[in-house]
């Protein structure tokens, strides 16, 4: 509660020279050691300058952090064309959420969508304050996840579709799909948040979101050719180590910079975020270790971005014992998911996205309704009045509306592309590599 309500000692200064009344109160609550109540619509100069780096850190995860990540991952003929695809999605994003973007998902309360009258950015100007900082900064913070969600996707369908239907299906997709249902958790009016949903930094809306739009993606493409009978081992995976420690760096503005303000609860966030990452990490290698007789790079870095994934909904809800529960929970399901039950269910879902985002982000929003309990070191329920139940039965509503709107949303869009200008490359293409067919470049020298 302080430090929400925290304001610079000069503002105090200014009031004592003018003489006001204002001015004794302050002075006299500081001198007391109580902190002074933040004045409607001011903005904190400490929040903002956090908020302006966490947003930079969430930038950074998706370039070059995920471009790299993902990368190191594919063939040598196709590098050059994920990390085409993921800078093309940041440029194009960015764009779509200044129009029209920012307005569905924040432009005003309603129970689907915040309707258009932020269109364009209208009404938006240098002194717009949202809570504490200035609106511009909430905007391009929140367009930071809007890139990144997307970007996710990439890694399911990876080496086989086009770069056309890839812009068309991000465009479209943000839009109809990624906007509204931030808007259902997040948004003023927004029907799950309404509920009492916890998701404190994207579970829901970025993880499982993108996590179950891969896996419909990788299954209306069909499978890359040769597979699962022709080896295709990842090329350089320095590259996605290198990724991977990006990724884990940015996600601490991902997850503390939720918060929209420098203070404890986002300090918390970001030590659960370190504790929750590190025990996937090893408890993926762990199970890689006992089945596979190796612990492998591959494995330890998947496992570490697992937990990032799990650890988000739950970043401001639960404690650090809470963390490692979900941290090791993660990590082992996460393993499975993208080991025995891709083979089992035989889809291509090149680089994991659904067993790592979705399963992982299911993981997390479910956990966050267990390990938010303040016997368990959280916060408390947010459902008051049913307790573990009550919230737990939220929390599956929440995951359970995204993964069947975002199947049919997702599915009607490609179909929609796929019958107007197609969605996969030729086999000559495939087989050539999207390097070369898609861009008239080349990567093969990284």
């Amino acid at each position: 509660m302080e430090d929400n309500l925290r304001k610079p000692t000069s503002r105090i200064v200014k009031f004592r020279k003018q003489g006001s009344r204002t001015a004794q109160l302050l002075t006299a609550l500081l001198m007391a050691g109580v902190a002074p109540a933040a004045f409607a619509g001011e903005v904190s100069a400490g929040d903002t300058a956090w908020m302006l780096t966490a947003t930079a850190l969430v930038l950074f995860m998706t370039i070059p952090g995920l471009s790299l990540f993902y990368a190191g991952m594919v063939r040598s003929k196709n590098v050059l064309s994920v990390l085409m695809q993921c800078f093309a999605i940041t440029c194009l994003v960015t764009v779509i959420w200044i129009l029209w973007g920012y307005s569905i998902a924040f432009g005003g309360a309603g129970e689907y969508w915040g309707g258009l009258s932020k269109m364009f950015l209208a009404g938006v100007s240098v002194d717009s304050v949202s809570g504490t900082i200035p609106e511009t900064v909430f905007i391009i913070f929140q367009m930071t996840f809007a890139i990144i969600t997307p970007a996710l996707i990439v890694g399911a369908f990876v080496d086989r579709m086009k770069f056309s239907a890839l812009l068309v299906f991000v465009g479209v997709w943000v839009t109809f799909v990624y906007a509204p249902i931030t808007h259902w958790v997040w948004g003023e009016g927004g029907w799950l948040g309404a509920k009492g949903i916890l998701d404190f930094a994207g579970g829901t809306v970025v993880h499982i979101n993108a996590g179950i739009a891969g896996l419909v993606t990788a299954l209306v493409l069909g499978k890359r050719k040769g597979y699962p009978t022709t080896p295709m081992p990842p090329h350089n995976l320095t590259l996605s180590v290198i990724g991977a420690s990006m990724l884990w760096v940015g996600w601490f503005g991902f997850n503390a910079g939720s918060e929209l303000a420098a203070n404890g609860t986002a300090g918390m966030a970001m030590l659960i975020t370190q504790v929750a990452t590190a025990c996937a990490a090893l408890s993926w290698m762990a199970a890689e270790w006992i089945l596979h007789k190796k612990a492998s790079v591959l494995g330890i870095i998947t496992g570490a971005v697992a937990g990032l994934v799990a650890i988000t909904p739950a970043s401001g809800s639960v404690g650090p014992m809470g963390a490692m529960a979900i941290g090791v929970s993660a990590g082992v399901i996460c393993f499975f998911a993208s080991t025995t039950l891709k083979r089992a269910m035989g889809y291509d879902d090149s680089l994991d996205v659904f067993g790592v985002h979705c399963v992982g982000g299911i993981v997390g929003a479910l956990l966050t309704g267990v390990f938010c309990a303040e016997t368990l070191g959280g916060v408390g329920f947010g459902v008051e009045s049913g307790g573990m139940a009550s919230q737990l039965f939220v929390q599956l509503q929440g995951v359970m509306a995204t993964l069947i709107f975002t199947s049919i949303a997702t599915f009607i869009i490609l179909k929609g592309i796929d019958l107007t200008i197609g969605l996969r490359v030729s086999e000559e293409e495939e087989v050539t590599g999207l390097d070369l067919t898609q861009h008239n470049e080349t990567g093969y020298n990284l």
